[in-house]
């Protein structure tokens, strides 16, 4: 898994983008921006979730720029079914859902 900064221009918010493709099988792209705030970094999380809540896998656990990023999930190594990512920056959180079809 890499995570991939798509720009560095300054995100006027931090949005979750929905994954794409969505459905998909086994690799999927999720999409997130940080915002300029006071401080220059923030700790941002990125984890997915089984339909039962508990987490499977932790995508991005570092701190980051402002800025637009990009990683890809691999789930080879789940089933078919429902998971949720949720994206935490600071303050902000958003969940989105995704669907493993094999």
């Amino acid at each position: 898994m890499k995570i991939k900064r798509i720009n560095n221009e300054v995100a006027e918010k931090f949005e979750l983008f929905q994954n794409y493709p969505n459905p998909f099988n086994p690799i999927s792209k999720i999409k997130y921006q940080i915002a300029k705030t006071q401080s220059k970094y923030k700790i941002v999380q990125l984890i997915v979730y089984n339909s039962l809540g508990q987490k499977i896998k932790t995508l991005v656990n570092e701190e980051q720029e402002p800025g637009a990023y990009e990683v890809t999930f691999d789930g080879s190594n789940f089933t078919s079914g429902i998971y949720f990512y949720k994206f935490t920056a600071g303050e902000y959180s958003e969940t989105k859902k995704m669907i493993i079809v094999k």
